[in-house]
């Protein structure tokens, strides 16, 4: 199963990044394969649209699932959409959500929020 988890650095000893729409990174993790692979986040530097612009890539990766410190409500709609299930991480630990979530120990994230909006400065 791929797993999606936006990252601030290209490696596994990465922080969680707090901001999903811009995050530097997205760290898409195969539970069974237990491989890593990275892509940077192009909606970062969006004008506006940042959270659905970087949702459509987590669907678009293949991803079955999210993990994720807090999700705005237009991410949130897209990820929902495309099925996808949403985990709220526990710390800022890439690994330790990791193992977290194979162990079943992360709760689904049940509350969104309205976004950052004009965070890209308009």
């Amino acid at each position: 199963m791929k797993i999606a988890i936006p990252v601030n650095n290209k490696s596994l000893e990465s922080t969680v990044a707090s901001s999903f729409g811009r995050t530097p990174y997205f760290l898409i993790y195969d539970t069974e394969a237990q491989t890593s692979a990275f892509f940077d986040n192009s909606a970062a530097a969006s004008q506006g649209g940042a959270g659905i612009k970087a949702a459509q890539a987590v669907v678009d990766s293949g991803a079955v699932a999210l993990l994720v410190p807090q999700c705005g409500d237009n991410a949130a709609s897209v990820i929902k959409t495309a099925n996808l299930k949403m985990y709220k991480t526990i710390n800022d630990s890439t690994m330790d959500n990791i193992v977290a979530f194979n162990e079943g120990k992360l709760s689904e994230l049940d509350s969104t929020h309205a976004g950052f909006h004009n965070h890209g400065g308009k």
